[in-house]
């Protein structure tokens, strides 16, 4: 089924909110700007190229159409009442929903300073008001054939994070482990003041790290007594298998140390690099620490769950024989809380 596009408003004397339809989609660009001359010009010359066209005249509407619609391109007036195109765009780039639409930014100032704004707002690209009709063209060509692109990224990681689910659906006991993974690295991330870049890729490999286990057959990854040598030298290839897999990704950048690492530990006894230390990336040890804690707390098939005051006591002790970051451990502490079960025996 495809997505829904825009009837193209008549060329004059509409502002209203665009009409959604089943048709076959064509690209859609949102025009944003409080001059009917202007933005009703624009509108035509796109148009004519058999393009989609939505019209807004203030930030605020301008805001809930690119929510509503996700066009893919937004030609956004700076000079607008109240909202001006540097909210609206940073609106529209701190949304994880919206942040990879292109916006370009229409205006008639040209100083510097003007433009470092549009650019710390997140803008793609600048076009000068009153606006020639064939740099007009030129600038959203240009755009689009880099929406095209990153919409061809975003496909190649949904079926990353499809595979992924996959996997983890071979196993009964593991479902919802990539999401909790997720959830966990994500909000640790943040309580340690790590950067926006390294919580984009806890919540990735979170939903990746184990992607490797596709090459791991069943008779292994489900066998509930302990593995051979020969069963442990397969699983242990697990990391490399999985880097392997995602690493044509250029934004997995962040991503493939962490799928790598996972089961360094910091003794340096873990694999597939025996990596110590501050040598195994800060973001794969935040990881590491969240994926125990995730697996002593679920059932497995070689072990039941166990109660979370005795999930912390069995990560004590492993920090105690030097395989755990102990300040991450610590701080994971703190992030959830003491066990249920503690609390009811303090009170």
């Amino acid at each position: 089924m495809t997505g829904p596009t825009v009837v193209p408003a008549p060329v004059t004397g509409r502002t209203d909110h665009p009409v959604i339809t089943d048709a076959a989609q064509t690209p859609l660009i949102l025009v944003v700007d409080d001059e009917p001359a202007i933005r009703l010009g624009v509108a035509r010359a796109l148009k004519r190229e058999g393009l989609d066209v939505a019209m807004e005249a203030t930030g605020e509407a301008a805001l809930e159409t690119v929510r509503l619609l996700k066009p893919d391109l937004v030609l956004l007036d700076v000079g607008l009442p109240g909202m001006d195109g540097y909210a609206v765009c940073r609106g529209i780039k701190e949304d994880l929903e919206t942040r990879l639409t292109p916006v370009v930014l229409l205006t008639g100032r040209s100083a510097l300073g003007d433009r470092v704004l549009g650019l710390e707002a997140g803008a793609d690209d600048f076009l000068t008001k009153p606006a020639d009709r064939s740099e007009l063209l030129a600038r959203v060509r240009s755009s689009l054939k880099t929406k095209q692109f990153t919409d061809e990224l975003e496909y190649a990681e949904s079926v990353l994070f499809t595979l992924a689910r996959s996997i983890e659906g071979r196993d009964a006991s593991t479902e919802g482990h990539c999401e909790r993974l997720s959830a966990y690295a994500t909000a640790l991330g943040r309580h340690m003041g790590l950067s926006a870049d390294e919580i984009t890729a806890l919540d990735r490999a979170g939903i990746v790290h184990d992607i490797g286990k596709v090459a791991v057959p069943d008779a292994i990854l489900l066998k509930s007594e302990p593995l051979s040598q020969d069963e442990w030298a397969v699983m242990r290839k697990h990391p490399l298998t999985g880097e392997y897999i995602c690493s044509p990704l250029r934004s997995f950048r962040l991503v493939l140390p962490i799928i790598r690492h996972h089961h360094e530990k910091l003794d340096g006894s873990g694999y597939p690099d025996g990596l110590a230390g501050a040598e195994i990336p800060l973001t794969a040890r935040v990881l590491q620490v969240v994926d125990v804690y995730d697996a002593l707390t679920t059932t497995r098939p070689y072990k039941p769950a166990l109660a979370a005051a005795d999930a912390w006591r069995t990560l004590d002790a492993e920090v105690a024989k030097g395989w755990w970051d102990p300040e991450i451990v610590a701080a994971f502490r703190t992030l959830l809380g003491p066990p249920a079960d503690e609390q009811r025996g303090q009170a």
